[in-house]
C-alpha cells in the first residue's frame, strides 16, 4: 500500500493485486478520515487491512468483470457495503446498493461524482473527485486508448462515445486519469489521439 497522491482535501492510496495486476484505490478525506475503496479486485486480506487502517466506509465497483470483483464476498462478510451499476449487477454474486449516473457518493467532506461510461461493459462507471483533478476510469480509458471491447457486453463505438462525451469534453486537460490497470495518464495527454483510436478500431 502506497500513498499515491494527495492534496489539501484528499489522499489516494494505491495497491496492485491479483493475476491481472488490478489497481485498487482508496480515496480518503483528510478532514474526517473517512474513505472509500474502488474495486475490491483480489487479495482480500490486503484489501481488508487497507479498509481497516484507512477508515473505509464503502466499496465502489467500476464494473463487474471477474478480475475486479474477487474480493467482494470477503469485504461484504467484513461488513462493508458494495455498490455497482444496475447494468453490471448480475455479474456479481452479491452487492448492497446501485450506483446511478450523476449520483454523488459522499466520503467525509469529499464528493465522488458517478459518470456512466459504458462500452467496456454496459454498466462501466467512472468516478470524478470534486475539487481535485482526479478521475478513476476503471477499464474505460488507459494511456494509449480505450479499454477492450471484445468481451460480452462490450462495444467499441459506445466506449469511444463515452470517452469523448463523458470524459474528454467536460473534464479539464490536467485531470489525472487513474485506470483499473497500469499507469496513470491525463485527459490532455490522451485527447489528441481519439481519432487515431477510431481509425484503428480498438
Amino acid at each position: 500500500m502506497t500513498m499515491h497522491w494527495q492534496d489539501t482535501q484528499a489522499e489516494i492510496h494505491k495497491v496492485v493485486v491479483g493475476p491481472m495486476d488490478n489497481n485498487v484505490f482508496v480515496v480518503r478525506c483528510r478532514h474526517s478520515g473517512d474513505a472509500v475503496l474502488i474495486d475490491a479486485a483480489n487479495e482480500h486480506e490486503r484489501l481488508l487491512e487497507m479498509c481497516s487502517s484507512l477508515g473505509v466506509r464503502t466499496v465502489l465497483e467500476t464494473h463487474g468483470h471477474w478480475d475486479h470483483i474477487q474480493a467482494i464476498p470477503a469485504v461484504r462478510d467484513a461488513g462493508y457495503e458494495v455498490g455497482v451499476t444496475a447494468e453490471d449487477a448480475a455479474m456479481l454474486d452479491s452487492y448492497d446498493y446501485l450506483l446511478e449516473d450523476e449520483s454523488v457518493i459522499e466520503v467525509g467532506r469529499l464528493r465522488l461524482h458517478c459518470i456512466h461510461t459504458p462500452g467496456h461493459t454496459p454498466g462501466s462507471m467512472s468516478f470524478r473527485l470534486d475539487g481535485s483533478p482526479i478521475l478513476f476510469s476503471g477499464d474505460t480509458l488507459f494511456p494509449g486508448g480505450p479499454g477492450a471491447t471484445g468481451f460480452e457486453g462490450g462495444d467499441f463505438d459506445t466506449i469511444i462515445e463515452s470517452i469523448e462525451q463523458r470524459i474528454f469534453s467536460p473534464l479539464p486537460a490536467d485531470t489525472m486519469v487513474l485506470p483499473g490497470h497500469g499507469d496513470q495518464t491525463t485527459v490532455g495527454a490522451e485527447t489528441p489521439h481519439l481519432q487515431e483510436w477510431v481509425d484503428r478500431g480498438w
